[in-house]
């Protein structure tokens, strides 16, 4: 498969001297691995290097299973007066590999760079296991920026990411069918793999439909009451107790990313009815189709997820009776953001500027859309088309 060059291989250079353990997390398939392959040539460019790669899915590596192995290859292979680094892949293979990795992180002669299970690595878990000495890289799918790289295409291949997506894996399928099917295969394995199995759960059909009323309303205030109200609806039984914990599941698989409110006029954030963004939008094509589709809700999930590949604290913003949808926060600095699909009416486009108005302070704010035209200014609102700012 062709590799690409993504930001995350930025972050892991800078962090190459930081002595936490570091740890890639993701959605399956969103290329954690072959990030490490791209880091790994980045340092054999260097001859003061030396890079012990351990492939756990291989069978030359097969006697790495058992814990006492894997921390000897480890140690002989450590060569002194060079920088060593260690990248292992699927760590969660080895049995009771966190006492290998803490030992060999204590001895302060590795770098450590790990990739594994979701139902192993999750973000609550990672501080239990490696006791609180982890940097976390949560690796997501491709951008519409390495979208374009990856197929050397231009602004004009909106429409296409829209639907395709950025599960990479998938763009190896000629036929739009079997490119569908991939993802599909990709979403049951981390539903079966990374939540079932883990979780123990005893309904399977009940956590999917779960997941599809969450794909079937992103961009919509959610609460856990009302979609066991749903379910039940459609005979299905449960409550919101098994609804809160299957959501929760799901977002620990990266599946979903929750967003909650923030209050704008008091500074506060808000629990209740937070919304969920898939983490791509191939996976609600895939599992729903793309008949009824608000072009205008997904826009709204690409842009979170974009605020969120960007390092960005995403909100949804509430001011008096208005809702903003987006609040984004970094280093202390907001950023007011509504999204839409098409503004040409005079009605909508004042529907949709008419929260960024009311809001005081000096902030940017932005009203990105599919305007397909050059950005505007209105009042101080930057008016941006969609595929535009996905590239910028």
């Amino acid at each position: 498969m062709k590799l690409i060059n993504r930001d995350y291989l930025k972050k892991l250079i800078e962090t190459m001297d930081v002595p936490d353990i570091k740890v890639i997390t993701g959605i399956r398939r969103s290329g954690k691995s072959k990030l490490l392959d791209l880091f790994e040539e980045h340092l054999a460019k260097d001859k003061t290097n030396n890079v012990v790669r351990v492939l756990l899915t291989k069978k030359e590596f097969e006697s790495l299973l058992d814990k006492d192995n894997l921390y000897k290859y480890v140690e002989e292979h450590y060569k002194a007066k060079k920088n060593n680094f260690l990248l292992i892949d699927e760590i969660q293979l080895c049995k009771g590999f966190e006492t290998v990795i803490n030992s060999i992180h204590d001895e302060e002669k590795f770098s450590i760079y790990l990739t594994g299970s979701n139902a192993f690595l999750l973000s609550s878990d990672l501080a239990t296991l490696f006791g609180g000495r982890v940097f976390e890289v949560n690796v997501l799918p491709f951008s519409f920026k390495e979208y374009n790289t990856y197929f050397n295409t231009n602004v004009d291949a909106f429409d296409d990411y829209f639907v395709k997506g950025g599960m990479s894996g998938s763009y190896l399928y000629k036929n739009k069918e079997d490119a569908l099917k991939y993802v599909e295969g990709v979403l049951k394995s981390t539903i079966i793999k990374d939540i079932i199995q883990k979780y123990k759960i005893e309904s399977e059909e009940l956590i999917k439909m779960v997941a599809r009323y969450l794909m079937d309303t992103v961009g919509n205030k959610t609460s856990f009451r009302n979609i066991a109200n749903s379910l039940s609806n459609n005979f299905v039984k449960t409550n919101d107790k098994t609804v809160a914990s299957y959501v929760d599941y799901l977002c620990k698989s990266y599946l979903f990313y929750p967003v909650s409110r923030f209050d704008i006029r008091g500074g506060g954030y808000l629990q209740t009815e937070k919304k969920y963004y898939l983490s791509d939008l191939s996976f609600r094509f895939a599992e729903l189709g793309s008949k009824k589709v608000d072009r205008g809700f997904l826009f709204e999930n690409l842009v979170a997820i974009e605020l969120i590949r960007r390092g960005y604290e995403v909100y949804v913003g509430v001011l008096y009776n208005k809702e903003i949808d987006f609040v984004a926060i970094k280093n202390n600095k907001r950023i007011y953001i509504q999204v839409a699909d098409d503004i040409s009416k005079q009605e909508t486009f004042d529907r949709e500027v008419s929260p960024l108005l009311s809001i005081r302070d000096s902030y940017p704010k932005m009203l990105i859309a599919r305007t397909k035209q050059a950005e505007e200014d209105y009042k101080g609102i930057a008016v941006i088309d969609i595929a535009e700012w996905l590239l910028s």
